[in-house]
């Protein structure tokens, strides 16, 4: 779809039709980078934890938690003041 650059202010934008920003899932505010030379605009996910806690709970109860290297275990860890 070709789209016109238009003047906006001191900067310059394009209209996205409403079916399309529909059709992505955009509303309100959006995630803008620039990759490769190529314009990128994604829904932004204002909550990027979301299910990290289910997904512990799973982990432990598959026994998946386990310490990576428990030949590295931090000795001190007690004596830490958080």
């Amino acid at each position: 779809m070709e789209v016109a650059i238009r003047k906006m202010g001191n900067s310059q934008g394009v209209l996205i039709p409403k079916p399309i920003l529909a059709q992505v899932g955009l509303e309100g505010s959006a995630d803008l980078q620039v990759r490769d030379g190529v314009i990128e605009i994604r829904p932004l996910h204002r909550n990027p934890r979301e299910g990290w806690a289910e997904d512990a709970r799973r982990l432990a109860q598959e026994g998946g938690d386990a310490l990576v290297w428990p030949e590295l275990a931090n000795a001190d860890d007690a004596d830490l003041v958080w």
